[in-house]
């Protein structure tokens, strides 16, 4: 008969041995500083001597010490985390300017809490309230259109930054371009290749108030010229049938030539792809347009022309900005609007000769 083991009850069942968790007082022992050192290091690693950086960084690894970050919460109004709400994580421009966030928080010891509302305001609503059960030090939403949200995000007190949009009743902080500008500009560069008909091709902007807005100011711009652009508006992501729908469009327009303006990059592209297997020769029957300068968009045959925003830029300014707040324990008197515009990147696939 073998003998029973402390790990396991009297009728046989395996207990797990308490584990005991490492806390300040056995790291800053092991690094032979006091307490408050430690703790001081964890917030800002600066403000510390580099020779008691180094030995605090080496105790944290010999014990794997890991921050409560739960006790941080409960000893002060607020947890040491962002929460950030994007309407996609596949977007390639949201991923650049979350890794730009992060990359400045996490120089001040504060990590994001990320979700995607899939371009949804009611699921945007729900994703509110479930973060702010987690007292975060800050709010970080998508775009300037937050109506059914607004009256949750303006009783927060704390700040609130609006990203990748510029408009509307800003709260705290607004970091982005005003995407009417951006459509007008892809206009006023068709414009210029003397064009016959105009077309403007978005997916979702029911939902998407960016890709319409763009569309608002590309349509804007060409009625200021006395011209008409069409918007057709796409219900899901792009499809051959839907592609097909675009071009009978553009058949019905006649032989003259034709500008066609997408509402991002990837829809641009699979444009290009469609007028090479119909024959329609791009640019000179027509020329098209795209946002994003996603990197496809320079090796494209043609290479797209497109409109360049600045994801990293936005997500570093967003940062940086709340920190100063944050750390203050403040909120500005005035919202602050930041506007870091776009460039216009011509390439051969709108150019006329």
């Amino acid at each position: 008969m073998s003998d029973r083991s402390d790990s396991e009850t009297s009728n046989g069942t395996a207990r797990r041995g308490r584990v005991s968790r490492v806390t300040m007082d056995m790291v800053a022992e092991q690094a032979k500083v006091s307490p408050s050192t430690v703790s001081l290091f964890l917030r800002d690693p600066d403000a510390v001597s580099s020779k008691r950086a180094e030995r605090i960084r080496q105790a944290i690894a010999d014990t794997g010490y890991t921050i409560n970050r739960l006790a941080g919460a409960l000893a002060g109004s607020h947890s040491r985390a962002v929460a950030v709400i994007v309407p996609s994580m596949i977007n390639a421009f949201f991923s650049e300017t979350l890794q730009a966030m992060q990359e400045v928080f996490e120089t001040r010891g504060y990590q994001l809490l990320i979700s995607n509302s899939d371009y949804d305001p009611q699921r945007e609503l729900e994703l509110l309230r479930a973060h702010l059960s987690w007292s975060p030090a800050a709010l970080v939403v998508t775009g300037s259109d937050h109506a059914a949200a607004r009256p949750l995000l303006e009783a927060t007190g704390i700040p609130v930054a609006q990203m990748w949009e510029l408009g509307n009743d800003p709260f705290h902080l607004q970091v982005g371009f005003y995407h009417e500008a951006a459509g007008a500009a892809l206009a006023e560069h068709l414009h210029a290749q003397g064009l016959e008909h105009y077309l403007y091709v978005g997916t979702r902007m029911h939902l998407d108030h960016r890709a319409r807005k763009r569309a608002e100011g590309f349509s804007a711009w060409l009625a200021e010229k006395g011209q008409a652009a069409q918007v057709i508006a796409l219900e899901q992501n792009t499809s051959q049938a839907e592609l097909s729908e675009v071009f009978e469009q553009i058949a019905r327009n006649g032989s003259g030539p034709q500008g066609l303006c997408c509402s991002n990059d990837v829809l641009a592209i699979a444009a290009l792809f469609e007028a090479q297997r119909r024959g329609i020769a791009v640019p000179e029957q027509l020329a098209i347009t795209g946002f994003g300068d996603l990197p496809l968009s320079k090796l494209s045959a043609p290479r797209l022309t497109t409109v360049r925003p600045f994801p990293a830029e936005i997500g570093r300014t967003v940062a940086t900005r709340l920190l100063s707040w944050i750390e203050a324990g403040t909120l500005p008197d005035q919202p602050e609007v930041v506007d870091l515009g776009f460039e216009l990147v011509v390439r051969e696939s709108s150019v006329r000769g």
